[in-house]
C-alpha cells in the first residue's frame, strides 16, 4: 500500500528544457492544452522518443493519436511519467499525403507495436522498421483505411475467392520446427470474450503468443467524430466496457470535453461523479474476481455466484441513481443528469446497508479464493510481468499496480472529489496472477472508504446548493484546431480521450485510448516458457473486455 511520502517525485521538466533537449530535431509547436507539443521529422522519431524517456523522464507512451489532414498525416506520441502523470508531452510526426510513412516507435516502446499498426489499419501511415505491419482491427483482405480522408464508405469491400478463406487456420504439428500450432478461442469462454490467441507449444510449454482481435470492432470512434458534443456522443461510451465500467468511460470523455470547452462542473455533482464510478469500479472488480476463479479452477457455484450476487447489489444502487443496470448514459457535460433518487434517505441508507456488509464479504472471498492451495498453485510465480515490461508495455491499472508500479491517476492527476477524500492507492509487489487478484480485491475495499465519505458529503449537502449541472451551451463549438487528450482511472487502467476540434459541434478526430488494448499485448511477455493452463490464468488476470479493445 503506497503514501505519498514513499513516492519518488520525479524532477519537473520545463517547455525550455524540453526545446533544448530537441534541438534542431524540433521544428515547430503544435500544443495541445493538455501538454506542450514539438513537431518533428519523421525520420527522427526514434532519437526524440529515446531521449525524452532516457534525458527527460518520459517513460509512458500513454497512446497514439493517428490522423489526416488535407495537406498531410500526422502521428502524435501522446507521452508521459508513471512517477508523475501530470508531466506530458506530445510529440507530433507529419508526413506527406503522397508518401505517409514514418519511422517506427516500436524499438523505443514495445507498446507501439500495437498502436502504430491501429493507426496503419484504420488510417493508412506506413511505420519504416515495424516489426510486424500488419493490420489488427479489419481483416488482411480490407481495402482501404477507414478514418482517411478520401475513403468511401459506401463501396463494397470486394475479396477474391482465393483470399475469401477460413482465416484461423487449423491447429498443426511442424514436423521442421517439432512444435505445434494451438488456436485458443475465439470461441471459448476462457478467452472472455472474441479473441482469438495464435498459440505455438514446443512439447507442453508456449513459446509464441499472438493475440489476434477485432472481431468486436464497430467503429467506435467514428460514430463519436460522427455525434455532437453536447449530447450524441455521451451514449456512446457505456458501450465499450459494457460489462459494468459505463459510468467510469462516460467520465473519461466528461473530463476530456469539459477540458476542450472549458466547462466548470458543480462540487455536488462532482461528489456524485465520484461515488457512482466507485460504485461500478466494485461491480467491474466483482465481475473480474468470479470469472478469474472460474477460469482458475472451475468454481461456478461458489466464488462466481457469490461474486454476481453482491455485484447485483450495486447494480440494484446504480439502477437507483441512474435508471439503467448496463447502459447509464447517467453524465452530462457540466455534471449529471438528476440528483440522487428520492426519498434520498432510503437511496442512502441501502448504500450504507451493502457498505457495511462488505467487509464481511471480502473476508469471505480470502477464505475461498486467497487461500485456496489450488487458486495458489494455479497463480503463485505465473504470469510474471516485470515492472520494467509494465512501462514498456504501457500498461495500467489492477495489471501495473500488481508489479509495484505506484500509478493510479485519481491521485496523480485528480479529477473528481478524489484529492478531498481519505484513500490509499494498493500496489503488490508479486508481479504474477497472484498479485493482480490482491490489487482487485484490496481495490474493492478502498472504493467503499471513498463510496461512504461521499455519501456523508452528500447526506449533510444544503438543499438550495445542490447543483447537478452546469449552465452548458446547447450547443458547443470549440475553436477549430484545439487540441486536448485527457484520461481518468477506469477499473482497468487509464482510459482516455483525444479529442480535436475543427471549429463545429462535431469532433474532427476522437480518440479512445483503451486500457484493455495496452493491457493484453503484454499477454505474450506473461505467457512465454509457461503452460497452457497458466496462459488461461494470465488471461483472465488481465481483466480484459473486448468491447473496449476493439472499440
Amino acid at each position: 500500500m503506497s503514501t505519498e511520502l514513499e513516492r519518488q517525485q520525479p524532477t519537473e521538466v520545463s517547455e525550455d528544457d524540453l526545446e533544448v533537449l530537441l534541438g534542431d530535431r524540433a521544428l515547430g509547436r503544435d500544443d495541445h492544452l493538455n501538454a506542450p507539443g514539438f513537431v518533428i521529422r519523421p525520420d527522427d522519431v526514434q532519437d526524440v522518443l529515446t531521449d525524452l524517456r532516457d534525458e527527460a523522464g518520459f517513460d509512458h507512451l500513454s497512446c497514439l493519436t493517428a490522423q489526416q489532414y488535407s495537406d498531410r498525416y500526422e502521428s502524435i506520441y501522446h507521452l508521459k511519467k508513471y512517477a508523475d502523470p501530470t508531466q506530458e508531452v506530445s510529440v507530433v510526426v507529419p508526413t506527406s499525403t503522397d508518401d505517409p510513412v514514418s519511422q517506427s516507435a516500436e524499438p523505443v516502446f514495445r507498446t507501439a507495436d500495437w498502436h502504430e499498426r491501429e493507426a496503419f489499419d484504420l488510417v493508412g501511415i506506413d511505420y519504416e522498421g515495424h516489426p510486424d505491419p500488419r493490420r489488427i482491427l479489419l481483416p488482411e483482405t480490407w481495402q482501404g483505411h477507414p478514418l482517411s480522408e478520401g475513403y468511401d464508405q459506401e463501396k463494397p469491400q470486394i475479396v477474391t475467392l482465393s483470399e475469401h478463406a477460413n482465416p484461423i487456420q487449423p491447429d498443426h504439428h511442424d514436423e521442421e520446427s517439432d512444435t505445434m500450432f494451438l488456436n485458443i478461442g475465439p470461441h471459448h469462454p476462457a478467452t472472455h470474450g472474441v479473441l482469438h490467441v495464435k498459440t505455438v507449444l514446443d512439447g507442453e510449454t508456449v513459446v509464441d503468443v499472438d493475440p489476434d482481435i477485432g472481431y468486436l470492432h464497430r467503429c467506435e470512434e467514428q460514430m463519436c467524430q460522427q455525434g455532437t458534443y453536447r449530447h450524441q456522443i455521451m451514449p456512446y461510451p457505456d458501450r465499450w466496457d459494457y460489462v459494468s465500467a459505463g459510468l467510469l468511460n462516460e467520465w473519461a470523455y466528461a473530463r476530456t470535453a469539459e477540458d476542450l470547452a472549458d466547462i466548470e462542473v458543480p462540487e455536488y455533482a462532482q461528489i456524485i461523479r465520484t461515488m457512482s464510478a466507485e460504485l461500478c469500479r466494485i461491480a467491474s472488480h466483482m465481475l473480474a474476481l468470479g470469472t478469474f476463479a472460474l477460469d482458475v479452477y472451475g468454481d461456478f457455484t461458489a466464488v462466481f455466484q457469490y461474486a454476481f450476487r453482491d455485484r447485483e447489489v450495486v447494480q440494484d444502487i446504480l439502477e437507483d441513481l441512474t435508471g439503467q443496470r448496463l447502459m447509464f448514459n447517467y453524465f452530462r457535460l457540466g455534471g449529471v443528469a438528476w440528483d440522487l433518487p428520492e426519498p434520498r434517505d432510503e437511496f442512502i441508507a441501502k448504500t450504507r446497508d451493502f457498505l457495511d456488509e462488505l467487509p464481511a464479504k471480502v473476508d469471505e472471498y480470502n477464505d475461498m479464493i486467497t487461500s485456496n492451495e489450488i487458486f495458489q498453485i494455479r497463480c503463485h510465480n505465473t504470469g510474471v510481468l516485470e515492472p520494467e515490461e509494465v512501462k514498456d508495455y504501457g500498461c495500467t491499472g489492477p495489471v501495473a499496480r500488481g508489479s509495484g508500479v505506484d500509478y493510479d491517476l485519481r491521485r496523480d492527476d485528480p479529477y473528481g472529489y478524489y484529492e478531498n477524500l481519505e484513500w490509499d492507492v494498493i500496489t503488490e509487489d508479486g508481479c504474477d496472477n497472484y498479485a493482480r487478484v490482491l490489487v482487485r480485491m484490496q481495490e474493492v475495499e478502498e472504493s467503499a472508504k471513498i463510496i461512504e465519505q461521499c455519501l456523508d458529503l452528500l447526506e449533510d449537502w444544503p438543499e438550495d446548493e445542490r447543483d447537478v449541472q452546469a449552465n452548458v451551451p446547447r450547443t458547443l463549438k470549440p475553436d477549430a484546431d484545439t487540441e486536448v487528450y485527457r484520461a481518468v482511472e477506469g477499473a482497468k487502467g487509464e482510459l482516455g480521450i483525444y479529442i480535436r476540434s475543427d471549429g463545429t459541434d462535431k469532433p474532427g478526430r476522437f480518440k479512445i485510448r483503451s486500457p484493455c488494448f495496452s493491457n493484453l499485448q503484454a499477454l505474450e511477455a506473461m505467457s512465454e516458457g509457461e503452460y497452457i493452463p497458466d496462459l488461461v490464468a494470465s488471461l483472465g488476470s488481465l481483466d480484459i473486455v473486448l468491447g473496449e479493445v476493439d472499440r
